[in-house]
């Protein structure tokens, strides 16, 4: 029996901690889909076609990771991609509340969904998107937070916004 996971996140923008999580679980499951959702309630920096294509420029070499996206119910998705798995990545404890909160609400809507939790990391377990994007539109490095071409569309996209603000050096 062959064992295939979803990863699902926003994505925005990927980070090495999120490529860390997507390498692990390569090694985990026979197959491993990395896919973007669509929240309503959250506005995304990136279009879900450049965070898909984000991904998919760094997971080229793992011949289990595919990418996708989704809109709506995860347990929907889920059964879409006929599984059963979740994976999630968790940095601190708060991460791992608010996960287990998640992963037993899914659990209601599908008896069925069991989530895996992989420890991010202690490099990455202090990084997340939104700090990564607010370091950029103030002119800050995040070169060792997210891969070169990552933060080359982060510079790119504040420039084009506006707000980025160029350090003084």
């Amino acid at each position: 029996m062959t064992k295939k996971a979803i990863y699902p996140g926003a994505f925005d923008p990927v980070t090495n901690g999120h490529l860390d999580v997507i390498k692990r679980g390569s090694l985990i499951f026979d197959t491993l889909v990395v896919s973007v959702g669509c929240n309503p309630l959250k506005a995304a920096l990136f279009s879900m076609e450049e965070r898909m294509e984000m991904i998919r420029e760094h997971v080229q070499g793992l011949k289990n990771v595919t990418v996708d996206s989704f809109e709506g119910m995860l347990v929907d998705y889920l059964k879409k991609q006929q599984t059963n798995i979740i994976l999630r990545g968790i940095r601190t404890v708060s991460d791992f509340e608010y996960e287990f909160q998640r992963a037993l609400t899914n659990r209601v809507l599908d008896k069925e969904v069991e989530t895996v939790f992989v420890m991010t990391s202690e490099q990455y377990s202090f990084l997340n998107s939104t700090l990564i994007k607010e370091a950029v539109s103030l002119g800050g490095r995040v070169s060792q937070f997210v891969p070169p071409g990552v933060e080359r569309r982060l510079v790119g996209k504040f420039k084009h916004m506006h707000i980025y603000k160029k350090k003084i050096e």
